[in-house]
């Protein structure tokens, strides 16, 4: 698995709250927004920062990422992602997680967002989505666009 983090996650309480500390008050730019629900915002070369609803990473991500934690890993939802080139290399980093001592937490699977990803723990609990995703596209110059792709359960 290369080493890349494509978007980090944040579970945030209230979108519409978060959405106006990071654009209005820092000034930074969306790239997308599902009004209420999630909010992407460029942040590197490649690179997300998601304000998303804690309840839908936490319905998402899997058990355990909401428990209380002893040690490094987080009490907050946190979820990195790591964006591939199609649903088999989904599978493969998925694969490759449990090889290197990490545990999958939920499998992959067809998502309603019209994308296939699955995700992983590290062994502190942290928590990394595999994810296609058909409609975020990464020019050369690094900005992120999303376009409208209809999934296609049949080609995966």
């Amino acid at each position: 698995m290369e080493p890349r983090v494509s978007l980090i996650t944040l579970g945030v309480r209230d979108v519409a709250r978060a959405r106006a500390f990071y654009v209005d008050g820092l000034g930074w730019e969306p790239v997308d927004e599902v009004a209420g629900e999630v909010v992407f915002l460029q942040v590197g070369h490649g690179l997300l920062l998601s304000l998303w609803r804690r309840a839908d990473l936490l319905d998402e991500a899997g058990p355990g990422i909401h428990e209380a934690h002893h040690g490094p890993a987080p009490v907050v939802p946190v979820a990195l992602a790591h964006n591939v080139g199609s649903p088999a290399e989904v599978d493969d980093a998925l694969a490759s997680a449990l090889a290197a001592g990490g545990s999958v937490v939920v499998h992959a699977q067809v998502r309603a967002w019209g994308g296939y990803s699955g995700y992983f723990a590290d062994p502190d609990g942290f928590r990394w989505e595999v994810a296609h995703n058909p409609g975020l596209v990464v020019s050369d110059d690094g900005r992120v666009t999303f376009v409208a792709a209809e999934p296609d359960p049949g080609a995966w």
